[in-house]
């Protein structure tokens, strides 16, 4: 190597290295504290200014702005002073506290934003501070710290949290359950609300066991098939649902795809006018009964060797002229439905299932003519207090009911169900073992009825003008009603446990919805609405944790 080249670099490189050691000299000397501000060798105490000084000497570990009008911390603002090992920001007019507003301070210790009007307190705002020991936020306007605020804060030693307003309600449930767990010491945290925790002690109260769950409906699938209802059945640990399609002439059957986790098609019964489609498992056979306003009902079975379904049956409807309803129960041991009538001239009639192959007889037969001249819309099959009753809603008188006599073996007249009219809908559900009816009606309030005393009695009326399914279902131990009409979007109803009494929970949208089925597979839960007019729809049935 040639040394006389080199020297020349040499030189050069030297005197850069000058020029840095002076400047730095020189930066040194000119550092003057800022206005407002009084400095010493390690500390910068601001007092009424609304600046934050750009850069600090790196012998400065300690840095108090007070009485300032600082609005908010925002990120990386104070990421030029690395060797701070306290910041105190008291009495300022902080609102906000943004996502890493304390990044580039890997050495602060103590951090003390006190007296000011802080509402806002971002998630990620302390990240990054591993070394922090002491931590206050006393004398604030918090009402809700947001979920593992202080999650980064690994040698946290103390916190002060008095004389904010924190709500002890499901979002600061975390804090609770942190406060339970965590080895810093806390300062007592009183609740400000709501009323009846009001003065209590968020150290002390109990963690709610699922007091802060909620649920929600959440659309899962659309399917572009007009329906007057949806009847849910399982086969071989398979789900399938049959759909009425009158505007098709047919009865859909859709399946669950266990992989896509929605409804596909899997049969197409084609009919004329078809109103009804119900399912009914007898001697491990799938049956099929489809009504149609023209051409006869018939039954239809599934064919495994064909993997479809194939007629088995013609129903006999001489006396019924326009089917609205099906209603299929087992009661005794045997197999029933009824055809539910809705016109002047025709009769709700009940069959019965028979298997007397030497007779040529297997299938279902009428086997008792109901009221006729009532326009009857709906039947309902309850069974309470060791008896069967049959429930017939009309639209042209109050619903009666039939009470099955063992001696007879036939539905006897019981008695009426008062002050409901024009009635759409029954339909029966049971709470803590309780009995009641949802009464559907178009004009005036729907009602909710309970069993008490050998009668029903109504406890809750619903505005539901234009409505045409007053629908419950649970799942787990929630209990809802789904209120649909052709004018408005459906309306969930929630059970209180305390009141006895639904209120209003959620508004969905379904065109014209007709009928509400829950359906549980895979672990998820399901409501698979009809629509009338427009598309059948899917909602999912979901938990939501309100600590989050």
């Amino acid at each position: 190597m040639n040394l006389t080249q080199t020297k020349p670099h040499l030189w050069l490189l030297a005197g850069i290295a000058l020029l840095f050691i002076s400047g730095a000299a020189e930066s040194k000397r000119i550092f003057k504290c800022p206005s407002g501000c009084s400095c010493t060798k390690e500390t910068i105490i601001c007092v009424g200014t609304s600046h934050i000084p750009r850069t600090i000497p790196n012998e400065i570990n300690s840095l108090s702005m007070v009485n300032g009008s600082i609005s908010e911390v925002t990120e990386g603002m104070f990421a030029l002073m690395p060797s701070l090992q306290l910041l105190l920001l008291n009495a300022n007019s902080l609102t906000t506290i943004k996502d890493d507003a304390f990044s580039g301070l890997p050495h602060l210790e103590y951090l003390f934003i006190e007296g000011n009007k802080i509402e806002t307190i971002t998630k990620n705002a302390f990240r990054g501070l591993r070394d922090l020991t002491h931590l206050s936020l006393a004398n604030n306007k918090m009402r809700f710290l947001p979920r593992d605020l202080f999650f980064d804060l690994d040698s946290l030693l103390e916190l002060d949290l008095r004389g904010n307003s924190f709500q002890c309600d499901c979002e600061n449930k975390w804090l609770m359950t942190w406060l339970k767990n965590t080895n810093a010491t806390v300062s007592d945290v009183f609740c400000a609300g709501p009323s009846d925790m009001k003065g209590k002690r968020l150290n002390d109260l109990p963690i709610p066991p699922g007091g802060c769950i909620s649920t929600d409906f959440v659309r899962h699938q659309s399917i572009p098939i007009q329906s007057m209802s949806a009847d849910i059945f399982s086969f071989k640990e398979d789900i399938y649902v049959a759909m009425a399609a009158p505007n098709s002439n047919s009865c859909v059957v859709m399946e669950w795809d266990h992989i896509e986790m929605n409804f596909r098609k899997f049969d197409n019964i084609t009919g004329k006018s078809v109103v009804g489609c119900k399912s009914v498992l007898v001697n491990n056979h799938v049956l099929i009964i489809v009504t149609q306003l023209f051409g006869g009902s018939h039954i239809y079975k599934f064919d495994d060797q064909q993997n479809k379904f194939t007629k088995f049956q013609t129903i006999e409807v001489f006396n019924i002229s326009k089917p609205n309803d099906i209603e299929v129960f087992q009661m005794d041991g045997g197999w029933y439905f009824v055809i539910v009538d809705s016109s002047k001239a025709g009769l709700s009639t009940l069959y019965k299932w028979t298997d007397q192959p030497d007779r040529n007889e297997t299938g279902f037969y009428s086997y008792q003519f109901l009221h006729e001249w009532f326009r009857d819309t709906d039947a309902e099959f309850v069974e309470v207090d060791g008896k069967s009753y049959l429930i017939i809603a009309s639209r042209s008188q109050p619903p009666v009911i039939f009470l099955w006599n063992k001696s007879t073996l036939k539905f006897i007249l019981h008695g009426e169900i008062p002050q409901v009219d024009d009635v759409v809908a029954v339909k029966a559900f049971r709470v803590d073992n309780e009995l009641y009816l949802a009464m559907t009606c178009y004009i005036g309030d729907s009602k909710v009825l309970k069993w008490a005393n050998k009668v029903f009695t109504e406890v809750q009326a619903l505005p539901s003008r234009g409505a045409m399914i007053l629908q419950p279902f649970t799942f787990t131990d929630r209990h809802y009603l789904a209120l649909g009409s052709d004018y408005s979007f459906t309306q969930i109803y929630l059970w209180d446990v305390e009141t006895k009494e639904f209120h209003k929970f959620k508004d969905i949208y379904v065109q014209s919805p007709r009928t509400f089925t829950a359906v549980t597979t895979d672990r998820r839960n399901f409501i698979f609405s009809s629509s009338f007019k427009g598309k059948s729809m899917v909602f999912e049935h979901i938990i939501v944790d309100l600590s989050l």
